[in-house]
């Protein structure tokens, strides 16, 4: 919530991002709220044409931080051309239908066929190139399949976290890629954290890596289609970050993070 603590840095980032060949930029009207889009569009328009901003829809937030819900077709709509305005685009590289938990009861909640015709009209339009979804189960990635031709997933993902392994293989079959959030665990106090599992740290010394490189250079060795969306506030962060591609994980060292935790 509310601006960085920083704001030279923050675009610093962001222009250093494209420099190393960043090509793909997650975002949300909602981070800030408009906050992280508005950095965006000061620290890179004109876009460079190779760069794909990907947004979502789906929720608003609250002066205190807090989450609401923002999914009714006419929401969604407003979501899209609110971000296409603040990121100063005629046309958004794909956008995501964020399903919200525990944000409506059975008898509000919008059903998901509607929602998923408001993302294609959106799509017909030529308001976002691809629709995405997620925070969805496997039963609503298969609807989203058949009745929008989704081009990417988002869920929580990460070598702690595997929950969402037939979502993902799904994502695999049908070509479509999967975009972890949380990758390398939860963000909230007390939840487990990638970076303090054994294995991951005894991973890391022997490549000369820190905890959080291993940590989603197994996201990328784990499936092909998986693709990352580190955050980050810093330059050396940043280049922390894409240093990864580098790691090459050996068959022991994926054994080893993989294993039952004793």
């Amino acid at each position: 919530m509310g601006p960085p603590r920083d704001r030279g840095v923050a675009l610093a980032v962001l222009r250093r991002a494209v420099e190393l060949g960043v090509e793909h930029i997650d975002t949300a009207q909602y981070y800030g709220p408009e906050v992280a889009n508005e950095l965006i569009r000061e620290a890179l328009h004109p876009y460079p044409q190779d760069l794909a901003l990907v947004s979502k829809v789906g929720a608003r937030r609250t002066a205190g931080g807090g989450w609401l819900a923002a999914q009714t077709p006419a929401e969604l709509r407003t979501g899209v051309e609110d971000n296409l305005r603040t990121l100063d685009v005629e046309r958004l590289c794909a956008v995501n239908l964020r399903l919200l938990d525990g944000v409506h009861d059975s008898t509000s909640r919008p059903a998901l066929v509607d929602q998923l015709a408001e993302m294609v009209a959106l799509r017909d339009e030529g308001k976002i190139a691809g629709v995405g979804i997620s925070n969805a189960s496997l039963e609503q990635v298969n609807t989203a399949i058949e009745l929008a031709d989704i081009v990417c997933v988002q869920n929580a993902y990460s070598l702690l976290d595997r929950s969402q392994e037939a979502v993902l293989r799904r994502c695999a079959e049908a070509g479509i890629a999967f975009v972890p959030f949380f990758p390398l665990g939860s963000a909230f106090p007390g939840m487990a954290k990638v970076v303090d599992h054994p294995g991951v740290r005894a991973v890391a010394e022997r490549h000369h890596a820190a905890p959080a490189q291993i940590g989603l250079a197994w996201l990328l060795a784990h499936a092909d289609n998986i693709l990352l969306i580190p955050g980050t506030s810093s330059l050396a962060h940043l280049e922390e970050n894409l240093a990864v591609a580098g790691i090459k994980l050996s068959a022991a060292d994926l054994a080893e993070l993989e294993a039952p935790a004793a």
